[in-house]
């Protein structure tokens, strides 16, 4: 590995980190996926801003994007496909990016995805390998996208949880360009397909280091409580349990619910940075959240000493 590259595939970071000089780091990351809503607008938006929000998680500031497009043209009319994009390029219009190439097929099914490259100063880089024990843990952004898209698929979605589902799935997580510039701030990560636990024992692992949340702390959007309760929930959330829930411990029986289960292990889509920080910073990073729009952030568990597993208390 050549040593200018900063962060590869050995610590599943969210991107891939290269040394340009001693004051520019280029990040790099990819991501694309099918539909998870019907309108091809928002569906065009939430695909990019979760492509994006892996160069806030490194501590990035986004500089542009190139475009992965696959479409079934002999089943969508051209329209549908414009909608797709323009949804696209109105987050990177946000993010203050252009759209400045990409890819195009033909495929069977839709997807839309965006290749997103960013600038970081090298002692800035944020990964999710180095906390440090005792280290608060702050969550930027409720869980339930999961949750909701299960529900939505099912016909059984308010409008208004519609309309928060999309909030939270189109909201840039900006917040980590500002979180980059504190040495205080010690691990950042985003919670997306492998849900809050998943996500958490990557830190855990790189950190070699456990972690103990508080399950009441968590933030959770509210219809998703409601339905996951129900027993809505995506397949995925079986499958992460099934690959990780080994290393996640109840310290009541009383938690070890199924529903508690899925909301752990809900996969987000553009779903909200995952801070470490030191005790006496935690405030910092909370106001840093708020300021950028995010007031749904709770510190929800801390960083302990052993091996790297999970233990959720009341």
């Amino acid at each position: 590995m050549p040593k200018e590259l900063m962060v590869g595939t050995k610590t599943s970071d969210d991107a891939a980190v290269y040394r340009l000089n001693d004051e520019q780091a280029l990040i790099a990351t990819t991501d694309f996926f099918t539909p998870i809503v019907d309108d091809p607008y928002d569906f065009g938006r939430i695909a990019a801003t979760n492509a994006i929000s892996d160069i806030y998680a490194m501590g990035g500031q986004p500089i542009m994007a190139l475009a992965i497009v696959g479409m079934p043209l002999d089943k969508l009319p051209i329209e549908v496909i414009q909608k797709i994009m323009a949804g696209g390029q109105d987050v990177c219009e946000k993010a203050g990016i252009p759209i400045a190439g990409g890819h195009s097929i033909d495929v069977l099914e839709p997807i839309y995805g965006l290749v997103a490259i960013g600038l970081v100063h090298p002692n800035q880089v944020k990964t999710n390998h180095s906390a440090r024990v005792d280290d608060q843990i702050i969550l930027g952004k409720p869980l339930g996208v999961g949750v909701l898209s299960a529900g939505l698929k099912k016909g059984l979605l308010s409008a208004s949880a519609y309309d928060t589902m999309i909030r939270h799935t189109t909201a840039l997580n900006v917040t980590g360009i500002e979180l980059a510039k504190y040495k205080e701030v010690h691990a950042l990560t985003d919670v997306t397909g492998f849900g809050l636990a998943g996500h958490l024992l990557e830190v855990c692992r790189g950190s070699q280091l456990g972690a103990e949340l508080s399950f009441e702390a968590i933030p959770v959007i509210p219809e998703a409580l409601k339905l996951v309760q129900e027993g809505i929930a995506t397949g995925a959330s079986q499958r992460n349990w099934a690959s990780y829930g080994d290393h996640v411990s109840f310290s009541e029986p009383s938690l070890n619910e199924s529903w508690i289960q899925k909301i752990l292990t809900d996969p987000q889509t553009s779903g909200g940075l995952l801070v470490t920080c030191s005790p006496e910073f935690e405030g910092k990073v909370l106001k840093a959240f708020q300021e950028t729009g995010f007031l749904e952030a709770k510190k929800i568990g801390r960083m302990v000493s052993g091996p790297p597993t999970i233990q959720i208390h009341q």
